[in-house]
């Protein structure tokens, strides 16, 4: 322990609020919260306290600590809850990257709703059902609402003023048409609040007004009307009718079932509405391993319905947690109305949650095996390309390079890295090209960001350390000549390829004749997926170059144009853009801004647009 850490344990308030574990260089290690935070975070660093190898492992990397006093724990664990949300610390238990949760999102605040997938609930008016488990049940949710309710089907937003015909959907029924100005808007919203009603679990409230709803029709003589809601009943029937009668007391309540193995750990949940189960999902942890279940649930629950739309009155646990009074009473506030976490012992309610758990350990189970399938896929390829290059070892580690520059403009270089043949995005490296030729010089280039990648390893940079088992040159002959160039002047030697991209060309050290693979090889499918990820990342970085030095170096550059002319430039002509397509008795007339000025401005703006084409 640092005498800087020792001195903030000193200083610790006997006060609730949470506390926040930094490493050496700064990074969120741990968020926790605590009704004493002097006593909670003392307690991990006593000699005789009785620590789990995950606690163990965290307590030796604390280097700096940092804490957030609250007025009361509820409000501790809020903050808690949207700093684990910012930060995604690895020692906490985490919903694996909430953005595989979308919502459905009902557009309330159009003047035509809409269902459309949603990857963030905001207050924006919407309404938002959710987190889904994924993105494939969301659309089969909007497809299934689609087919029983009228709503606008294309996912446009349309005011009811006519700016086009109506289309097939109109003429089938499916559509109101207030792209063509056709629909009552009344009547639309009528509709969707029936959506609401269904997707909130609310069916039999939902059938008793369509019943209604076609009776009126019908006194009224709207035949056609009255025929269109009595289907539409029979549909909405037969979805209810699948749906399974799970409890007589009609209560609205979750059943959360916990499963894990040393690898991964999950969340069964059974949504249960007015007595039926309506819907299932399961939910995947990050950084359960090790954890018991009351803890995995715990942190499952205040992770999970801080962001849920949709908190029922009860909900059923299969073990009893610590924490359980405090996320009654945030439950509560969040609803409006009573919430009771509960963990039954015998009866009906047992049953739904050895049902929820039945369920839990076959989805484990099956994430299981679809791991292991995909890991024998990917072993497959690895030893695969092993084969064809040659290689000693099955490379496990491949590094791809790519070169990105618009006629020498702004160029830069990229390395991206596969393990294991999946994308390792915190390994993938930029390089500025700090070569600039009076021609293009790709060969240099990839020369260059070659060298500096293995100096840096021989330094020991951290971030280099690790050399690959495979080099992949995005290029022919020439590229790879530069990387092995590279290599001999270094003094390291790396398995390297060149891979040509017009016929896929495989160019080998000391081999004049590229390799050709056949085009549905899994080998050469992971080559190019690998280089195209390379290109991809190249591209992108040199936009942002690209785009900086065109916002601001270029001015930046100008002599006699300081801050506050540029600032004046930008402000009388509106952008960039504009003061390039103006004259110099233009830029002249700006205050502040002799011809003399003026003239230069004009020159270096119009050089940088001459070495932009090239």
């Amino acid at each position: 322990m640092n005498d800087t850490l020792s001195e903030k344990l000193q200083s610790l308030p006997a006060l609730p609020g949470v506390y926040i574990f930094k490493d050496t260089q700064g990074n969120v290690l741990y968020v926790g919260k605590a009704v004493s935070l002097r006593s909670r975070v003392r307690s991990y660093f006593h000699k005789s306290a009785e620590l789990s190898l995950k606690t163990r492992r965290l307590v030796e990397k604390i280097n700096d600590l940092e804490w957030i006093v609250t007025d009361t724990e509820l409000e501790a664990l809020v903050l808690e809850c949207n700093l684990i949300k910012r930060y995604r610390p690895p020692y906490n238990i985490r919903l694996r990257d909430d953005k595989q949760y979308p919502f459905l999102c009902l557009t309330t605040s159009e003047p035509f709703p809409r269902l459309m997938l949603a990857r963030r609930a905001k207050n924006d008016g919407n309404r938002y059902f959710g987190p889904y488990s994924g993105s494939r049940p969301v659309y089969q949710t909007i497809h299934l609402l689609n087919r029983l309710f009228p709503l606008v089907t294309c996912g446009e937003a349309f005011t009811g003023e006519p700016v086009h015909k109506p289309c097939l959907y109109y003429h089938m029924g499916k559509c109101p048409a207030p792209c063509a100005g056709l629909a009552d808007k009344e009547r639309y919203r009528e509709t969707v609040r029936e959506v609401e009603m269904f997707l909130s679990g609310r069916h039999e409230k939902l059938l008793k007004r369509l019943y209604r709803q076609m009776e009126e029709a019908a006194e009224r003589l709207e035949f056609e009307r009255a025929a269109a809601l009595r289907d539409q009943i029979r549909a909405v029937e037969q979805v209810i009718l699948q749906q399974k009668v799970v409890s007589t007391d009609m209560v609205d309540r979750d059943v959360l079932a916990y499963a894990a193995d040393e690898q991964r750990a999950l969340v069964q949940m059974f949504f249960i509405r007015g007595g039926k189960l309506i819907g299932q999902q399961h939910f995947f942890l990050d950084g359960a391993s090790g954890e018991d279940q009351r803890a995995a649930l715990q942190e499952f629950l205040k992770q999970y319905y801080e962001q849920a739309q949709d908190v029922p009155g009860e909900i059923l646990l299969p073990a009893p947690i610590e924490e359980a009074h405090i996320i009654e009473q945030w439950l509560r506030q969040k609803k409006g109305k009573r919430v009771e976490l509960h963990t039954p012992q015998r009866g009906s309610k047992k049953k739904l949650l050895e049902l929820a758990l039945t369920n839990a350990e076959i989805a484990l189970e099956q994430a299981r095996q679809q791991w292991l399938q995909k890991k024998a896929q990917q072993e497959a390829v690895l030893l695969a390309l092993q084969e064809v290059l040659g290689l000693e070892t099955p490379p496990r580690r491949i590094e791809a390079y790519d070169i990105s520059n618009i006629q020498g403009y702004a160029p830069v270089g990229v390395m991206v890295v596969l393990k294991e043949g999946k994308p390792s995005k915190s390994d993938y490296r930029r390089f500025s090209i700090k070569y600039h030729p009076e021609t293009p010089n790709d060969f240099a280039m990839m020369k260059e960001v070659v060298t500096r990648r293995l100096q840096e390893a021989q330094k020991g940079n951290p971030k280099f350390a690790e050399l690959p088992h495979l080099m992949l040159i995005d290029g022919g002959k020439g590229q790879l000549h530069a990387a092995l160039e590279a290599m001999k002047e270094v003094g390291m030697q790396v398995p390297a390829i060149g891979l040509a991209k017009r016929y896929e060309e495989i160019y080998l050290p000391g081999r004049s004749e590229p390799l050709i693979l056949p085009k549905d090889s899994p080998a050469l499918h992971l080559l190019q997926a690998v280089r195209d990820e390379a290109h991809r990342f190249a591209v992108e970085y040199h936009r942002k170059v690209r785009l900086k030095r065109s916002t601001s170096s270029v001015l930046d550059e100008i002599p006699g144009v300081g801050p506050k002319r540029k600032q004046v430039l930008l402000k009388h002509f509106g952008s960039l853009k504009r003061l390039k397509e103006a004259s110099v008795e233009d830029i002249a007339a700006v205050p502040s801004i002799p011809r003399s000025l003026a003239q230069t401005i004009y020159t270096e703006l119009h050089k940088e647009e001459t070495k932009w084409s090239g």
